[in-house]
């Protein structure tokens, strides 16, 4: 086997069969590709990286993921610092590194273009042993995403991180951290970006760059709630800099530290940590295949 595409069948729009209508769109256009192709489907949280562990087991050159930020996420875990290149179908909430990496909206076309792109080496960062590509986060981002992941509504996507973002702001209460040798207190958010891209357009740190060797570290220590209200429109404009109380800069590795034990995402997926979190970047830790 030289390429295995893996399927998330819940993730993005498109009906209870879109993981069977994905499978077969790809073995259309991986028909003829002349190589020996694997397609599966995944059947829960974890299941991405198992299959993609197994592919580069079996000496797939390529892992295609099909699905959101937490199944490029599982797969690309599976793939740093192996020989295997990850390729990317975008079809989840966010996108955020398919936004980041400009993969086609179109599957067919995404699938094409990763079957001809020669790859490239993207950084990874690690946040309390956990892996991510695009942003980890501390504070009110990763209470949302808590929110998103137990929220009933049957709803995914933009309008329902915009309804939670809204319903949750006014009773959000930040608390105090020490992050590296500055002290902060109140913590609205603290995010460690190895991309630029936030989610759905958001631009959390502005001059991020996916290959350089650093992360950039943004933390808000909120001045007044009207202010951060205020200052959420201008994630979509690239201006969050200009706000009072928040600080951008470049590391390679950071720890915070809290009262009580800290929660956080690992691009988008919550987790559980203790009072100390350590931070780092991994150069060069996985290759992309990508236009």
């Amino acid at each position: 086997m030289s390429v295995a595409v893996i399927i998330n069948p819940t993730s993005g729009p498109g009906g209870p069969d879109k993981g069977h209508r994905r499978a077969t769109l790809a073995a259309d256009v991986l028909a003829n590709a002349g190589e020996d192709v694997d397609i599966t489907v995944t059947t829960a949280r974890g299941h991405a990286r198992e299959l993609s562990a197994a592919a580069v087991k079996r000496g797939a050159r390529l892992v295609i993921a099909w699905g959101g930020d937490g199944t490029i996420n599982e797969v690309g875990s599976a793939l740093t610092f192996g020989p295997s290149a990850l390729g990317i179908v975008r079809s989840g909430s966010g996108n955020s590194l398919a936004r980041e990496l400009k993969v086609a909206l179109r599957p067919e076309q995404a699938l094409r273009e990763a079957l001809r792109a020669t790859p490239r080496t993207i950084d990874a960062g690690e946040i309390d042993g956990h892996l991510f590509f695009c942003v980890a986060g501390i504070g009110y981002d990763e209470h949302i995403a808590t929110c998103f992941e137990h929220d009933t509504s049957g709803r995914r996507g933009f309008l329902t991180y915009l309804r939670l973002s809204l319903r949750e702001i006014l009773s959000y209460t930040p608390l105090p951290y020490t992050v590296g040798d500055r002290r902060i207190d109140r913590g609205m958010l603290i995010a460690i970006a190895n991309s630029g891209q936030f989610g759905n357009g958001a631009v959390i740190a502005p001059d991020a760059k996916i290959d350089d060797g650093k992360l950039d570290l943004v933390t808000m220590d909120e001045r007044s709630r009207r202010e951060t209200m205020l200052a959420l429109p201008r994630l979509y404009l690239g201006g969050l800099r200009r706000v009072r109380g928040v600080e951008m800069r470049a590391v390679e590795r950071v720890t915070i530290e809290g009262r009580t034990p800290i929660r956080f995402h690992a691009d988008g997926e919550p987790r559980a940590g203790g009072t100390r979190i350590d931070v780092r970047v991994l150069p060069g830790a996985l290759r992309v295949a990508v236009r």
